[in-house]
């Protein structure tokens, strides 16, 4: 088997965790990819996998092989992308994930001028607020917002956007718009219940006042589209970033209150699977991104 396809077979062998998983993944048959690795220890002259009842795991000398192999893949991939960049510009496919309020709002319809730029360039989008496998779902790269969960993984922070406190006219008419962070325990919250969210916030004021307020409400929901469609029908409150609202929050459809206490910010981050180099499509949509939010920021006083 040539080299450089063993390499990749055992790479995949190992982040997919079995033969089989790996087997789908390379479109081949089981027994083929079991054989290829069986050859790679045989010429390689050391045991690269521990085989078990739960799966695989490399042996102390799999992993030193796959660190290598990774890097290798990558710079291979990366010198025929270059090749084909410095004449044809950006082409493929590149499949990126964000989350889906984000990138209904910001994203897809800016994304035309992207394409335009790169007109052999195809794009998948991956629509999830939760934090997918980037590995398993063949991601280049995500957008997440929040703290990241995993430390380990690959990611530059390319925006910070404000938390308000958000309700429409309607909603603040019926109960009273709230004068201090206090106020919030006695109005109806609509929580947001995934990464960024919460019942509890902490809310500063520049005269160095700190109050911890606690919402509560007859609605949580686990998806930003939830937890627009419920402030927009009039149901309650919200802490949520200006991303999640900025249509609403320029045409007044909503309206932020208690404007002069701040709450922690929220950050953007691009992720890319872990162990892996960027590649240079990735890199070229997240400085795509990043100048789109940069210029609205500063266009507007808004990041949105």
């Amino acid at each position: 088997m040539d080299r450089m396809v063993a390499m990749e077979t055992f790479v995949t062998v190992v982040d997919a965790g079995s033969f089989s998983a790996a087997a789908r993944r390379l479109k081949l048959g089981q027994p083929a990819v079991s054989k290829a690795v069986a050859q790679l220890e045989e010429r390689l002259g050391a045991r690269l996998l521990l085989r078990s009842t739960r799966g695989l795991a490399p042996t102390d000398a799999g992993q030193r092989f796959y660190e290598h192999a990774l890097r290798a893949i990558d710079e291979a991939e990366q010198a025929e992308q270059a090749v084909r960049e410095s004449s044809d510009g950006l082409s493929g496919r590149l499949r990126i994930g964000a989350a889906v309020t984000f990138a209904r709002l910001h994203v897809l319809p800016a994304l035309k001028s992207f394409l335009d730029q790169h007109p052999n360039l195809s794009i998948e989008i991956v629509l999830d607020d939760r934090s997918v496998d980037l590995l398993e779902e063949g991601v280049d790269v995500a957008l997440r917002m929040g703290t990241l969960d995993d430390s380990t993984m690959t990611a530059r922070r390319i925006a910070t956007g404000r938390r308000v406190v958000v309700g429409t006219p309607s909603y603040f008419a019926e109960a009273g718009i709230p004068d201090t962070p206090a106020e919030l325990s006695r109005h109806q919250a609509v929580v947001y219940s995934l990464r960024g969210g919460g019942e509890s916030w902490l809310f500063s004021h520049a005269d160095g006042t700190d109050s911890t307020v606690s919402l509560s409400g007859r609605i949580s929901v686990n998806a930003a589209e939830g937890m627009r469609t419920a402030v927009l029908g009039h149901m309650g409150l919200a802490v949520a970033s200006e991303w999640m609202f900025a249509p609403e929050l320029a045409s007044g459809a909503v309206q932020a209150v208690l404007t002069d206490w701040t709450l922690p910010h929220i950050d953007l981050w691009a992720v890319f699977p872990s162990g892996r180099m960027a590649t240079t499509k990735a890199r070229a949509f997240v400085a795509f991104v990043e100048h789109l939010l940069n210029e609205r920021q500063s266009g507007e006083d808004l990041i949105a």
